[in-house]
């Protein structure tokens, strides 16, 4: 099957899906797919390891949560709202983290959302621990009336389509072939008179950008911006659907987004809710010692040894 036609087939699943399948869950899925591939853009085509990429999920449902409450204004401009101060959040983020390499990289992420989290934690216009709630979705263009939820997952699906494509469009681009090339060797990278850091920086604009548009998304589905989408943990959790996808591959962060979000989803409120966490980190070992390059990476890699 060649892969305008997989893509195709893809889209026409998901336009009929919210049939089979109840909606919320799915827009779920398509918000933290969204966050993941922005996330793998970063860590699987440039080789940088973010672990506070959920200040970017947070800012964008804070801006969007506020201004949908305070304004009334339509969802598109809040999505767009919150998409934008993500990606000025990430700029800025950007400039002072891709200075470091590695496990530097890392820490300076790190520190910088946390810095931001306390930040929300006291901000007045973030409602503090109890978040914004009863965030209105509004109307779309002021005609559709996105409180039904079989529009607003249309909605939904039209965001996490523009997103992956974006995504898809940077990686084949010459602009994602220089991101490979810094990824695979940085000093022949300079030898060749690239400035890496500010291909780094860009590739961190659009990657908090497009995580500010999950996390825009996400508030309006479920009406409420929380503490929750800044925290440290969401930072882990993106990590882990990256890996468990397949890092450095199209769908993988698709695919491993869906697992993580279909095992929360359905063990949250049994017997084994208790011990989720706990759940998530042996599949995060499993993952890591058992198939490396993922889900979607071991499945690519079975078919081209089997059909070539």
């Amino acid at each position: 099957m060649k892969i305008n036609k997989l893509y195709l087939f893809l889209i026409a699943l998901a336009l009929v899906a919210p049939t089979f399948i109840y909606p919320v869950f799915l827009m779920k899925v398509l918000c933290f797919a969204l966050f993941a591939c922005a996330f793998n853009l970063l860590l699987g085509f440039v080789g940088l390891l973010s672990f506070g990429h959920a200040v970017f999920l947070g800012t964008g449902g804070y801006v969007t949560g506020y201004l949908m409450i305070e304004t009334g204004i339509s969802p598109e401009l809040g999505v767009l709202a919150g998409t934008a101060a993500a990606a000025v959040i990430g700029a800025v983020y950007g400039k002072l983290a891709v200075k470091r390499e590695g496990i530097y990289f890392a820490m300076v992420t790190l520190a910088l959302a946390q810095l931001a989290f306390f930040f929300y934690l006291q901000a007045p216009f973030t409602g503090g621990e109890d978040g914004l709630q009863g965030v209105p979705r509004g109307s779309l263009f002021g005609i559709i009336d996105l409180s039904d939820n079989s529009a607003m997952y249309y909605f939904v699906l039209a965001i996490f389509l523009f997103g992956f494509w974006l995504v898809h469009r940077t990686i084949h681009s010459p602009f994602g072939q220089i991101l490979k090339a810094i990824r695979e060797n940085e000093p022949r990278a300079i030898s060749l008179g690239y400035n890496v850091n500010d291909y780094k920086w860009a590739a961190f604009v659009i990657s908090s950008a497009l995580a500010g548009m999950a996390g825009s998304t996400k508030t309006l589905v479920f009406q409420l911006a929380s503490l929750t989408d800044v925290h440290w943990h969401m930072s882990g959790e993106v990590v882990l659907m990256t890996l468990l996808g397949g890092m450095g591959t199209i769908f993988g962060p698709v695919v491993g987004a869906g697992v993580v979000v279909t095992i929360q989803n359905y063990m949250s409120g049994g017997e084994l809710g208790n011990y989720i966490h706990i759940i998530m980190g042996v599949i995060f070992i499993v993952c890591v010692l058992a198939f490396r390059s993922g889900i979607v990476g071991e499945f690519q890699k079975l078919m081209k040894k089997n059909f070539g």
